[in-house]
């Protein structure tokens, strides 16, 4: 299945400030395995540009905004993370670009599964045919 949607995370807080947990098979639709984050991207950089086969991720922009440049080989979508509270959930065969970045992003990610190269696609033509053939 492929398949992209935004989910909103419940805010906690009081005068204090607040506060997102994310938690596994709860607010997050798999069980966390990886968490990383983005940071200090240049002016005018894109990152991504890349496809996975079978991780799930949801990308948050914990601070600042950047723009995600989503593609199933059909359509394009352009989301734009700009709030805490929202995260983008991304499975399947999605190709994505991150681009737009805030001098401020911090852009966290949280996957079902740990680093494993044989699961991206970086070459978007190999992108292309893998989709056409699922």
């Amino acid at each position: 299945m492929n398949s992209y949607k935004l989910i909103s995370f419940k805010t906690l807080g009081d005068e204090r400030g607040s506060l997102i947990a994310l938690e596994a098979d709860y607010n997050a639709p798999f069980h966390i395995q990886r968490v990383y984050y983005i940071f200090d991207t240049k002016n005018g950089v894109v990152r991504g540009s890349h496809a996975h086969i079978d991780l799930k991720q949801i990308a948050i922009a914990v601070k600042g905004s950047c723009v995600f440049v989503l593609d199933d080989g059909i359509t394009k979508e352009e989301i734009l993370l700009d709030n805490p509270n929202k995260g983008l959930f991304i499975e399947g065969l999605i190709w994505r670009d991150m681009k737009n970045f805030s001098e401020d992003c911090v852009l966290l990610v949280v996957a079902n599964k740990h680093y494993d190269e044989t699961d991206y696609i970086r070459d978007y033509n190999k992108f292309l045919q893998k989709v056409k053939n699922v």
